[in-house]
C-alpha cells in the first residue's frame, strides 16, 4: 500500500510506515504524478482534491487532517468512488480559545465593557458549540443562526439571521464554506447589522464578501479576521483596517493537531483494514501542554482578559502576520501549538 502524505501534518511521521510505502509532499506541491499509484493522501487545506489530480489515479481514501472539506470535489470523488473523511470537531477548543482571547484583547484595546451584550453565532457545528458554551459561562445572552440545525433540532433554539444581525452585539463565524454560505456576509448582511458590533470571521475567508466588509468598518466595532478569501495572498487593504488579523490559526492548538492527526490516521486504519491503528490517539506527552482549567468567577471583565492573554497572547500572532503579511503559509507552518484553556 502506499500512502502520500502532507509533510506538515503535525506528529505523523513514523506512525503509517510499519503498514504502507509513505511518501511525504509539501501538501501545495502534490501533483498527479504523485498520486497516480497511490492508495491513499493524507492531507491539509492546501492539497486542492479534483478531477485534476486524482483522474487515473489509484487513490481509494482522502483522509484530511482538518473539519472543512472544501478543498476536495466531493461530487467527484463520490462519483470514483473515493472515501473522504475529515477530523470533525478536531480544533474546536482551539478556535473557541481564539475567540475569546481575541474579544477581550480587542474589548481591552477599545475601552469597551462586554457586560451586557448578546453574542450572535453564525454556524453551530463543532465550533459554535464550544463558543456557545463559552460565552454562556461568561454570562452573555446568546443567539444561535444555522439554518440546516434549525430543521432536524428544536427550531426555538435557533433564530433568523435577519434577527440575529438586528439584536447581537457581537457577531462570530462559524459556518463551513459551501454554495450556501460563500460570500453571505456581503452588502446586504453588513447593512443589517448593529452600528458598533464587534465582527469575527474565524470559520472560512470566503464566506465573507471582504469589499463589504471593508465598506462597513466605519459602522462596526472592533472586527477580528483569521480567515482570508485567496490564501495564501491576502488582503492588505482590509488587513490594514481590522483590530486583529492573524493568519489562519485560530485552530492551532496542540489538542486540535493531536485530535486532526490521529483523526487522519483512524480513517486509514479503517478503510485499508489496519488493526492496530483503528483506535489510534494521540496525547500531549509533557504536562506543560494539557488543557488548563481557568478559574474566572468573580473576575472582573479587564481580569478574565488578562487571564485569556497570558494563556493566549494572540496580539503576537497578529504582530507577527502583520510585519510578514506575504509569509502566510511560513508563519502556518512554524506556527508554535498552544495548549488550550476552558472553564
Amino acid at each position: 500500500m502506499k500512502i502520500v502524505a502532507d509533510t506538515n501534518i503535525p506528529f505523523l511521521k513514523g506512525v503509517l510506515e510499519p503498514y504502507a510505502e509513505v511518501v511525504y509532499k509539501d501538501g501545495r506541491n502534490i501533483r498527479r504524478e504523485d498520486v497516480h499509484d497511490a492508495d491513499a493522501l493524507v492531507i491539509r487545506t492546501r492539497t486542492r482534491c479534483n478531477a485534476d489530480l486524482l483522474e487515473g489515479s489509484s487513490v481509494r481514501l482522502i483522509a484530511t487532517a482538518t473539519i472543512g472539506t472544501d478543498h476536495i470535489d466531493l461530487p467527484y470523488c463520490r462519483a470514483q468512488g473515493i472515501s473522504v473523511k475529515n477530523a470533525e470537531g478536531c480544533n474546536s477548543g482551539g478556535v473557541m480559545n481564539y475567540v475569546f482571547s481575541a474579544l477581550y484583547g480587542a474589548a481591552s484595546r477599545k475601552s469597551l465593557r462586554l457586560d451586557g451584550l448578546t453574542f450572535g453565532i453564525i454556524g453551530v457545528g463543532h465550533v459554535g458549540r464550544k463558543v456557545e458554551e463559552m460565552a454562556r459561562l461568561l454570562g452573555f445572552d446568546v443567539l444561535l443562526c444555522d439554518p440546516p440545525r434549525a430543521r432536524v433540532e428544536d427550531p426555538m433554539k435557533f433564530s433568523s439571521l435577519e434577527y440575529l444581525l438586528a439584536n447581537a452585539n457581537i457577531v462570530t463565524m462559524h459556518t463551513p464554506l459551501d454554495d450556501t454560505t460563500r460570500g453571505m456576509a456581503g452588502d446586504a448582511f453588513f447593512e443589517a447589522i448593529q452600528p458598533g458590533t464587534i465582527f469575527i470571521n474565524a470559520s472560512r475567508g470566503e464566506v465573507v464578501d471582504e469589499v463589504a466588509l471593508m465598506h462597513a468598518i466605519p459602522k462596526l466595532g472592533p472586527v477580528i479576521i483569521d480567515t482570508w478569501c485567496h490564501e495564501p495572498a491576502i488582503n492588505q487593504s482590509l488587513m490594514s483596517q481590522v483590530d486583529i488579523a492573524t493568519p489562519h490559526i485560530a485552530g492551532y492548538s496542540y489538542q486540535g493537531k493531536l485530535n486532526g492527526t490521529a483523526a487522519a490516521v483512524r480513517a486509514v486504519a479503517e478503510q485499508f483494514g489496519i488493526g492496530p491503528l483503528r483506535d489510534f490517539t494521540l496525547t500531549a506527552e509533557s504536562p506543560s501542554l494539557q488543557p488548563i482549567r481557568l478559574e474566572l468567577a468573580g473576575k472582573s471583565q479587564g481580569e478574565i482578559a488578562a487571564i485569556f492573554q497570558y494563556n493566549y497572547p494572540i496580539f503576537i500572532d497578529d504582530f507577527m502576520f502583520r510585519m510578514a503579511p506575504g509569509d502566510f503559509e511560513r508563519l502556518r507552518s512554524d506556527y508554535r501549538y498552544r495548549r488550550e484553556f476552558y472553564i
